[in-house]
């Protein structure tokens, strides 16, 4: 799809939640190539030993340290051009009558409510100038047009939601300049496909930088795959 991108980022602030490892570490590694002002979000910044990012501490289950990292970012920029929500948790991968209740809990306050707060707390800096892009770190097990058997019934469902949140950004805040979609990255290497997948972090890490380099013109409440639009 022929869309108009940013050829850099050079001047503009991005926050990447869940930066430490895997497609998190892959996209702000993408972002700062692009020489975005990035800002890798980590429980420990410890994890994060890079020089050409800003380690803030962030997880997206402290509503406290969610509004901490953001007013840092305002401190110290003024605003925020891009959030990607990457931060998540797979679920314990049993159909759901048999799913202990903590981890359902666990998997929607990390990959929905974290999505979901996170977003709501960067807002007033996205919004601020217009043409803030807000990239959300969906899967095609939370596609509603797919079929949903398989197990994983709390991850499905996170990203379902995470792809509600997309569309509901879309219609609130476009007028407002505001460009918002969701992506998934295909099956990656990752702790959560425990080695089994055949994308590395990078090949999936592709998608979701060029979302953050969507122009204001470019198109928004989207569903995506290798910079295609896919079936929600």
């Amino acid at each position: 799809m022929d869309v108009p991108l940013y050829d850099s980022l050079d001047g503009q602030v991005v926050l990447v939640t869940g930066a430490t490892r895997g497609i998190g570490k892959a996209i702000t590694d993408g972002l700062v190539d692009l020489d975005a002002t990035v800002y890798a979000g980590a429980r420990d910044t410890g994890d994060i030993a890079a020089t050409d990012r800003h380690a803030i501490e962030l997880d997206v289950t402290d509503d406290d340290g969610m509004v901490a990292a953001v007013d840092r970012i305002e401190r110290e920029q003024g605003w925020l051009d891009v959030l990607v929500n990457n931060a998540g948790v797979m679920d314990s991968r049993e159909p759901l009558d048999e799913m202990p209740t903590d981890v359902i809990d666990h998997t929607l306050e990390t990959n929905l409510r974290g999505a979901v707060l996170m977003t709501k707390y960067a807002l007033p800096l996205l919004l601020a100038d217009g043409g803030g892009r807000v990239v959300t770190m969906s899967s095609g097990l939370g596609a509603i047009t797919e079929s949903q058997s398989g197990g994983t019934p709390a991850y499905r469902i996170s990203k379902t939601g995470v792809n509600g949140l997309t569309k509901y950004l879309d219609g609130e805040y476009a007028a407002d300049g505001l460009i918002a979609n969701s992506v998934c990255p295909g099956y990656v290497q990752t702790d959560m496909t425990e080695g089994s997948a055949p994308r590395t972090p990078e090949e999936g890490a592709e998608t979701p930088v060029w979302l953050a380099r969507f122009r204001p013109e470019a198109p928004s409440g989207r569903f995506w795959r290798d910079r295609a639009e896919i079936e929600w």
